[in-house]
């Protein structure tokens, strides 16, 4: 595991321990994915990226948000693993990991930062607090933003809590965005692993406007 450069947790340290560990072909098979030609890719394979966000899970929420502000795709993802770090800690502060991730979330653009951190760190925080954020998201043109909210009400389901998730994947059933619904598919699995009856009442009733791979996946409960 690469230590922070000079033992300080900083942005700058993330980079240098990033690029030492950069490949060309790491970097090509990346960047093939990528949807925005505009990311810089610096080609770091993900089990390395995890294990330098590990080494600096106490980085200060100020570096971050620097980390949040680069270009670099690995850089970003570094950042929002940090985010779950913090939020699996014990004690973490719920509230400050939530307010970096909402007003930066201009910067967490791709499917793969939202699962990566979307579940503890918003659905952590919102598990005893009004959960109106998830709906105005689920109810947005930005579809990073119904994945966002779908995808943060995973940790709400694992805790029993089926309401608000049961309502946000009535709003999403129809969503025309295959990365929506794939998530939307992954939520219902889970509520029927809590309770059976309240998926079957689900698929009931809005089976049909779901997504077939949707479908396929809330179905996986049902054995």
């Amino acid at each position: 595991m690469t230590e922070p450069v000079g033992g300080a947790l900083t942005a700058e340290g993330v980079r240098a321990a990033l690029e030492a560990a950069a490949s060309a072909d790491e970097q090509a098979k990346i960047r093939r994915r990528m949807t925005d030609e505009r990311t810089e890719v610096i080609g770091v394979r993900m089990g390395t990226v995890f294990d330098i966000a590990k080494t600096n899970e106490r980085m200060p929420l100020p570096e971050v948000d620097r980390l949040l502000d680069a270009d670099a795709y690995e850089m970003r993802m570094v950042a929002v693993s940090i985010l779950d770090f913090q939020a699996r800690a014990k004690n973490p502060d719920r509230a400050a990991l939530y307010d970096l991730w909402m007003r930066r979330m201009d910067r967490i653009d791709t499917w793969d930062f939202i699962d990566r951190a979307a579940p503890r760190v918003l659905g952590g925080y919102l598990l005893d607090r009004p959960r109106d954020v998830l709906f105005d998201l689920a109810r947005s043109d930005d579809w990073l933003q119904r994945r966002t909210a779908i995808t943060a009400a995973f940790w709400i389901i694992r805790s029993g809590d089926l309401d608000d998730p049961l309502a946000l994947c009535e709003l999403l059933a129809a969503d025309p965005e295959h990365l929506v619904q794939t998530n939307v598919g992954v939520a219902l699995r889970e509520i029927g692993r809590v309770d059976r009856g309240r998926l079957e009442a689900f698929l009931d009733r809005r089976g049909a406007d779901l997504s077939a791979h949707a479908r396929r996946t809330a179905l996986i409960a049902l054995g």
